[in-house]
């Protein structure tokens, strides 16, 4: 596929998605980049900054997941879709209004606009691991111990992993209205808990920079636990999507994940490089202090995801979008190195 193409991207200031968007300009694409609100500077400035220093062209449109054509006027002329907006909140009231609407009712819309509007070859999904599993527990029971792109979530639930449910419901509603058209063609990336730098101070409030704020800010002082997680480097997410659209033999579902570790590994790495300069853990939490007093720190630590993911080993396999995207993901420390420095320098850390 030609990649000096005009392609939209939802959701386009959004953390993954700003690095997606600079990844398509310095390519040379025309990005019809769509926000809630355009006349916001803060939202979009880097954005302006971004295409002033490549060598593509950015249109910036306003659109609402949840309004019926809204994408309409953004999408025309483009040939490839990358459908990244998407919620990902832990710390949620309403998980129906605030995560399955917008993740399910968004994709329906953003998907049913391509086909009605014509001319669109690919659409490219920001899924998730998430939509292949709910905890790292369930790990043992595959083969290897790992997950794969073959599996679905099964466990995950309304009130259980909201979340997961919602990448979950989102992602099959995609497959199913690839199904029902044979106008353009679905790829789906499926990442883990994104890390790196940021490209706007205004994305330090998104939930990965949460949790490493937590991990460099004295929250885990008392140990950090092993939980088993996935990580990705955001460039690196960036390029996936890229290769997804642009990969002429690009099908089916794509797991984006780097590395297999934990909360503990991440927090040993980030005081190896930073020391004692910050109040980083450098011990273990035990699952029964996390479990007993997690709740207190974070509601999202429930006594059952505790039971489920601390001392679990999580494990993915990343075989595919190597060998059929010839993805090349970057060392770990290097990730966590960048993250971290992104927010020691937007003072959102404190050295002690």
């Amino acid at each position: 596929m030609e990649k000096k193409k005009t392609v939209l991207v939802s959701g386009a200031n959004g953390y993954v998605a700003s690095w997606l968007v600079k990844k398509l300009l310095d390519e040379g694409c025309t990005v019809h980049a769509v926000v809630r609100d355009v006349s916001k500077p803060s939202k979009v400035a880097h954005l302006l900054a971004l295409a002033k220093e490549s060598k593509g062209e950015l249109k910036l449109f306003n659109g609402d997941l949840l309004v019926e054509d809204s994408y309409a006027e953004a999408m025309k002329n483009c040939t490839v879709v990358f459908h990244t907006a998407s919620p990902f909140k832990l710390d949620i009231k309403d998980p129906q209004k605030e995560l399955i609407d917008p993740a399910l009712k968004g994709t329906e819309n953003v998907l049913n606009t391509a086909t009605k509007v014509g001319g669109v070859e690919r659409i490219v999904l920001t899924s998730s691991v998430a939509a292949i599993y709910t905890d790292a527990s369930e790990c043992a029971q595959y083969e290897n111990g790992e997950i794969t792109e073959s599996m679905w979530n099964t466990t995950a639930s309304l009130t259980y992993q909201p979340y997961s449910y919602s990448k979950t419901l989102a992602e099959k509603k995609a497959w199913e209205l690839c199904g029902l058209q044979k106008q353009w063609e679905l790829v789906v990336i499926n990442p883990s808990l994104v890390f790196g730098p940021f490209l706007s101070a205004s994305l330090t409030t998104s939930e990965s920079f949460k949790i490493l704020k937590q991990i460099g800010d004295g929250t885990f002082k008392f140990g950090a636990p092993r939980m088993g997680i996935g990580i990705v480097d955001v460039r690196d997410l960036a390029t996936a999507h890229f290769k997804a659209a642009f990969e002429a033999d690009a099908k089916g579902r794509y797991i984006t994940s780097a590395h297999n570790t934990n909360f503990l590994e991440v927090a040993q790495a980030l005081y190896a490089i930073f020391g004692k300069a910050y109040p980083l853990p450098n011990t273990p939490a035990p699952k029964w202090f996390v479990w007993l007093f997690g709740p207190l720190f974070n509601k999202t630590l429930t006594r059952r995801y505790v039971a489920n993911n601390i001392d679990h080993v999580f494990k993915a396999n990343n075989s595919k979008i190597q060998s059929e995207l010839g993805v090349i993901f970057r060392p770990l420390n290097e990730t966590l190195k960048d993250a971290f420095q992104s927010l020691i320098d937007a003072g959102v850390l404190k050295p002690n």
